[in-house]
């Protein structure tokens, strides 16, 4: 067995030793852009400097990658398989190279990437900004949008990512920092007139509903208990964005279930009411998820650090809110 595995490691090394990593990129950009002028401008190099790569490509693949049709170029089969590839090859590329044994925030120049849905982008994502913008002027954020896929296929994601954020029950076994706790409240139209000042069961069993993420490995919590209880939910709309929920509320008979850190930022703007759930809801417990391989990273537990500074910098707001109420 040993001698398989040299054989395996030293093909493996031979294979590496003649691929030039500036193909990965060229590769990258010609799938993304489809065209080799655009993957030119965009890496800042000729055409034919790009040409020349895109025919060893084609080389290395025995694929085509781009086929001419018209005026344009289309990807083949094999094009579209490594386009939802080479971009997280990339990003773990450059992580390998941006390690480094110590992390100082005021001279670092870095970019952080953050698997997030809308409401975590809007509730902690300007926290973050204002912590990092105070303490790492040469530090990026960038937020990228979450999607069902990205949980359900988690580690595979948290490769080419710094970390997720998403509330407790939908992951485990990966590292994870708490970061701060939500609720979830009800809220109804200003002007909806089959709702008093207080929503009942019964307001929940009969009013049409605006739901998220509503499939079995992508859900929200709180819906899942009312069904425990035995109240299916009228479903009218489901949308994939918690932040187009209250407008989706507004001016009609709809409910909806949003956080509460969400639904107090957005309620004025939208026109609806915020109200408490008629049944006992299970908190929000929102998290950080990041790949083992970050565990020891100077910068990542400075980002991890910043990430729980924002979390009570939210818990302490909602302090405040609740004290006024």
């Amino acid at each position: 067995m040993r001698g398989i595995h040299a054989i395996y490691t030293c093909g493996v090394e031979r294979s590496l030793r003649n691929l030039d990593l500036n193909l990965l990129l060229s590769l990258d950009a010609l799938l993304a852009e489809r065209n080799v002028t655009r993957a030119a401008e965009r890496l800042g190099l000729s055409q034919p400097a790009v040409s020349a790569a895109l025919a060893r490509l084609r080389r290395h693949f025995g694929d085509e990658l781009l086929r001419r049709n018209g005026n344009r170029y289309e990807r083949t089969p094999l094009g579209e398989q490594l386009a939802s590839r080479t971009p997280g090859a990339v990003n773990a590329v450059k992580r390998v190279f941006d390690t480094v044994p110590d992390f100082d925030p005021r001279t670092a120049e870095r970019e952080f990437t953050l698997v997030v849905s809308d409401y975590g982008a809007t509730v902690l994502g300007d926290h973050v900004a204002t912590v990092i913008g105070q303490d790492a002027p040469g530090v990026r954020l960038r937020f990228q949008q979450q999607t069902p896929h990205d949980v359900d296929h988690a580690i595979e994601t948290l490769r080419s990512v710094d970390g997720m954020v998403l509330p407790h029950g939908f992951l485990r076994d990966i590292p994870v920092v708490d970061l701060y706790e939500d609720s979830w409240v009800c809220i109804v139209s200003h002007d909806n007139s089959r709702v008093g000042d207080s929503l009942t069961i019964d307001d929940v069993a009969t009013l049409p509903w605006v739901v998220t993420y509503s499939r079995p490995t992508a859900f929200t919590p709180a819906s899942q208990q009312l069904r425990i209880i035995g109240v299916e939910p009228d479903i009218q709309i489901v949308v994939e964005s918690f932040l187009a929920v209250p407008f989706l509320v507004a001016g009609t008979s709809r409910v909806a279930l949003l956080q509460a850190e969400l639904a107090h930022r957005l309620a004025d703007a939208a026109g609806v009411r915020i109200l408490a759930c008629p049944w006992d809801v299970v908190p929000l417990k929102e998290a950080f998820w990041w790949h083992p391989s970050f565990r020891a990273d100077p910068a990542h537990i400075w980002l991890r650090e910043v990430l729980q500074q924002a979390g009570r910098r939210i818990t302490a707001d909602a302090a405040i809110r609740a004290s006024g109420d």
